[in-house]
């Protein structure tokens, strides 16, 4: 494995304190690495001084004589008036470009929407800055360093882009450093990861599931004080192994370790009992779509549709950018008037969105955080423990110094957790979040998830952030050419369809033919206390509740019998993967059951 380039005793300090302090990193061939941190530690300013773009105040960068070095900034790289062509391609004529297949993929994967003519300042900023990025990846580089790549990709973008990268280079050869919140795509594109705090970069060796293992072990071997932040991780890390056994998959995560540290780690979210909070704050009836449609003059935006929001249902919406998402969640809000159907709504709806432009800021933007605090509510329920507005704060990362910033001299991930904060203090039961991610690191996204697990409403979350979706949701819709689907297999199964032409069509037909899946079922009726129905039902729901509990220890078991299988023994894996997904099915269906017993209880 060739040394390519490395940082020997790096230093660089900014007036108010010192980003980088004496970092001695190196980048081998081969090397696939991820770069995590919370904003503000140095992440770019790291990557921006091994690409030898920003000199260090000490130390020295030293590169392998004749290495391609290629960097994606996040400051834009051309000229209003140069061309989408001239960025991409330069003056190359169109026949020397046109033939190269990978010049070709790099377009379709990034560029299929945006006009090859038009000028640089008439794009949008999303468009922009996928034209920076292929025009990087159209050159030939030993080295590529990436800051944010994914930004403005959607869920189909960010998948192509992992499989160039992966094979954009032999084995063995290449090396890719690259910043990104999107935690899919540092598992499905690194294999180690380097973390930057406190002017310093600790390597680990592995993906971001990996990389979450590492560091609880870590920091409780160090007996570290950071109780909190660690819990978090352990209750993450809890998520990567039991609900998502496909990322642990990787030879080097070590599965044993992992059951150890989550052995106490309590299920991410208690369906039942969100379920029965919310159904008791929402009652029966939240928001229903009836074959509503919403078109701008002759362009259809979205094909009659059917929806009925359930109390607790968690739901992500996915899609390209562009087909409709936010006008989707406008129309539940009431922002967006339907062109046909008819929406109606709980009497008990109080409704708060998440919105991508900081609106509900706006009021407020030359008020101190303190004041803006102040005029909420005085408490809030986590995790079964009343915290303060401060405290909350404090959990999203804030200092007792921010407390008199007002709210314009924020950092937009200050604000966009400012504005999640204010949102949750309405004591909303439906929730609207339209991509909560921008600029949030992975620690306040771990925050933010950690805050969602506990609260018992609606959630209904638009996002390109595949690990977000995953993670916060129990199931997901798509919106396709207009037509809204139910997505069974989720997020793997919206890229199929993206992916097949053949398929999509299959889909645009059975979308024209078949009205949306509903989420609700039938209401039943509340039972006559002492009627002899209420007394069977009672019986049925001690039985329900007996056989979940048995469920769940089936469930703990399998899990353990996991750790004890040889990983090669792939019938032994599969068996145990088949009867968990058998237990995981009659569970889900078992607690609906309870679920409609408490209705019929009530």
């Amino acid at each position: 494995m060739a040394h390519l380039l490395g940082a020997k005793d790096l230093s660089i300090d900014y007036p108010t304190r010192t980003v980088l302090d004496n970092v001695t990193i190196g980048v081998n061939s081969g090397d696939r690495i991820g770069v995590v941190g919370r904003n503000g530690e140095g992440k770019s300013t790291l990557i921006r001084a091994l690409a030898g773009v920003q000199e260090p105040d000490s130390g020295e960068v030293i590169a392998r004589n004749s290495i391609r070095v290629g960097l994606l900034d996040q400051d834009d790289l051309f000229p209003d008036s140069v061309s989408v062509a001239e960025a991409v391609v330069g003056t190359r004529p169109e026949h020397e470009w046109a033939s190269d297949p990978k010049i070709r993929d790099v377009i379709t994967g990034l560029l299929s929407d945006v006009d090859w003519s038009a000028r640089i300042g008439e794009l949008s900023g999303g468009q922009s800055r996928r034209v920076s990025l292929a025009s990087l990846l159209v050159g030939e580089w030993d080295v590529l360093f990436l800051d944010e790549p994914t930004n403005h990709l959607d869920v189909l973008g960010v998948s192509w882009l992992s499989d160039h990268l992966a094979r954009r280079w032999p084995t063995g050869t290449g090396a890719l450093v690259v910043i990104t919140h999107d935690r899919w795509f540092l598992d499905a594109s690194t294999v180690n990861t380097w973390e930057v705090h406190d002017g310093v970069v600790d390597a680990y060796e592995g993906g971001y599931a990996a990389y979450v293992l590492q560091r609880v072990e870590r920091e409780r071997s160090a007996a570290v004080t950071e109780a909190k932040r660690q819990n978090l991780l352990r209750k993450e890390l809890a998520w990567l192994r039991r609900g998502a056994p496909a990322r642990t998959a990787k030879p080097k995560f070590r599965i044993k370790e992992a059951n150890a540290l989550i052995n106490d780690v309590p299920e991410i979210r208690d369906p039942v009992s969100l379920s029965r909070v919310a159904t008791t704050r929402l009652g029966k009836k939240v928001i229903d779509l009836e074959h509503v449609s919403v078109s701008y003059g002759d362009t259809t935006v979205l094909h009659p549709l059917t929806w009925r929001l359930a109390p607790g249902e968690r739901t992500g919406i996915l899609g390209a950018n562009g087909v409709g998402k936010s006008t989707l969640l406008g129309l539940i809000s009431g922002v967006v008037e339907p062109s046909s159907g008819s929406i109606s709504r709980g009497t008990t709806v109080k409704l708060s969105v998440l919105d991508q432009k900081l609106d509900s800021l706006a009021a407020v933007r030359g008020d101190r955080v303190s004041e803006v605090i102040a005029r909420k509510k005085t408490s809030y329920r986590a995790d079964g423990v009343e915290m303060t507005p401060g405290q909350l704060l404090e959990r999203l990362g804030f200092s007792s110094a921010h407390l008199a910033a007002r709210v314009f001299e924020l950092s937009g991930g200050q604000r966009r957790r400012l504005q999640f904060l204010m949102e949750l203090l309405e004591e909303p039961n439906v929730l609207l979040l339209d991509e909560p991610t921008n600029d949030l690191d992975t620690e306040m996204l771990r925050a933010m998830e950690d805050l969602l697990d506990t609260w018992p409403g609606t959630l209904i979350v638009v996002s390109h952030d595949r690990y977000l979706l995953e993670r916060v949701t129990d199931q997901q819709y798509a919106i396709i050419d207009g037509h809204f689907r139910h997505l069974p297999g989720g997020v793997d199964e919206y890229l199929a369809l993206e992916a097949s032409p053949a398929t999509r069509a299959l889909s645009d037909l059975t979308a024209r033919d078949t009205p949306a899946p509903s989420t609700e079922t039938p209401e039943p009726t509340a039972l006559r206390p002492g009627s002899k129905e209420h007394r069977e039902a009672q019986k049925e729901r001690q039985k329900v509740e007996k056989k979940i509990a048995s469920l769940r220890q089936t469930l703990a078991s399998l899990d353990n019998d996991v750790t004890g299988v040889d990983p090669t023994d792939h019938e032994a894996l599969a068996a145990l993967d088949s009867g968990r997904q058998a237990t995981l099915t009659e569970l889900g269906e078992l607690e609906e059951r309870w679920l409609e017993l408490e209705i019929l209880l009530d």
